[in-house]
């Protein structure tokens, strides 16, 4: 689960494809040119793409807010949509994996083209990969060739969800599949690959990925909507809406706002909200949380075919791009979990957006749609 590829949300089986805050100011009137096109984007979400509902919130270059809304927050109970409310971020849990993974890299504590042998001495080892062949640098990249664990999530869907699953149960399943490529060879978006950056993170700290990720980023940031589960936390905290599943446009909705976040791990295990994503993006972009020449190894990218739906995408350790309608592109991740797809970003001049909606799109179009509304945020 998690994956932020933008070609492949279509229903269970696609999911299983893909595994100090600035003001706000109240949003325009609707009419007003230069809010109506997102919020025509997002009402246009809940009522073409019948998406549950869809929550964005956009921070402009001098830090100010304006938030978004539309659809119910609870198809029983119709309740509103929580404004910048909770959801489950998924795969953009890589940014926060892979900023602690450069910050141990600045410190000498992990080198990035060093073998994961290293680290995790006889741990992968399979028909998936060879430790001792694959780098640090690869497995943040995604060119490690290391397949994904994603079918074991949905085994006896959907009593699945509320399965726990150990780090290294996940990477044994993956090793037994056969690899995608050699290392280095091609560019295949695994969350096998950062299920061992944490790893590898305990591993050099002593201390869990998710103390590691609280303690270096969010604490500092003032994150105060984001943080990591609890082992076996199945719920939200705080305001959220509910999350939603269906298998296909025909399918009545199920909620799955509660279920076991532990196959996403380091790869797609924490929860926060719109506003905090554009927070913590912007931050990483400006260099708050890493210096000069571990930024610059981030942003170094090559070409990631399959990251999104227009084409021309790149990826970089832990973050990616995507092209602008108005021109340039953007940095962005984005991330799928049962219940909540979120698209997120921030240009060179620090404009950021971040879109929610409450389910997984059941079309491509509605997948799409979703990324339109993100441009759009951007854009207009």
């Amino acid at each position: 689960m998690n994956k932020p590829r933008r070609t492949s949300l279509l229903a269970l089986g696609a999911l299983a494809l893909a595994l100090t805050a600035p003001a706000a100011v109240a949003a325009a009137p609707a009419q007003a040119e230069t809010v109506a096109p997102l919020q025509k984007a997002l009402d246009d979400l809940v009522k073409k793409d019948k998406f549950p509902a869809a929550l964005a919130t956009v921070q402009d270059e001098f830090g100010q807010e304006r938030f978004y809304t539309a659809g119910v927050g609870d198809l029983k109970t119709k309740s509103e949509v929580p404004q910048d409310g909770r959801v489950r971020i998924a795969s953009n849990t890589k940014m926060f994996t892979a900023t602690v993974v450069l910050q141990l890299v600045g410190e000498g504590k992990i080198k990035l083209d060093t073998p994961i042998e290293a680290y995790l001495p006889g741990l992968v080892r399979g028909k998936g990969g060879d430790g001792r062949r694959i780098t640090v640098r690869q497995i943040l990249q995604h060119t490690s060739g290391l397949p994904d664990y994603d079918e074991i999530v949905f085994k006896g869907f959907p009593k699945s969800l509320g399965t726990y699953r150990e780090p290294r149960q996940m990477v044994d399943y993956a090793l037994k599949k056969k690899a995608l490529f050699k290392p280095g060879k091609s560019w295949g978006y695994s969350n096998t690959n950062y299920v061992l950056a944490g790893l590898i993170v305990e591993k050099v700290t002593g201390r869990s990925i998710g103390d590691q990720i609280t303690s270096r980023i969010i604490t500092p940031l003032g994150l105060r909507d984001t943080y990591w589960p609890d082992a076996r936390d199945k719920g939200i905290k705080g305001p959220h809406p509910q999350g939603y599943l269906a298998t296909s446009p025909k399918q009545p909705w199920m909620d799955v706002t509660t279920f076991d976040p532990s196959s996403g791990w380091a790869a797609g295990q924490m929860i926060g909200t719109p506003g905090d994503l554009n927070r913590f993006l912007f931050a990483l972009l400006n260099g708050a949380l890493l210096d000069p020449a571990q930024l610059a190894e981030m942003k170094r990218t090559v070409a990631a075919p399959d990251f999104d739906s227009v084409g021309g995408a790149r990826y970089g350790l832990g973050l990616g791009t995507f092209k602008l309608s108005c021109g340039g592109f953007a940095w962005t991740h984005g991330g799928n979990a049962p219940g909540y797809t979120t698209r997120n970003a921030v240009t060179k001049d620090g404009r950021a957006a971040a879109i929610a909606v409450t389910a997984l799109p059941v079309t491509l179009k509605g997948a799409k749609n979703v990324e339109k509304a993100l441009d759009t945020a951007l854009c207009d």
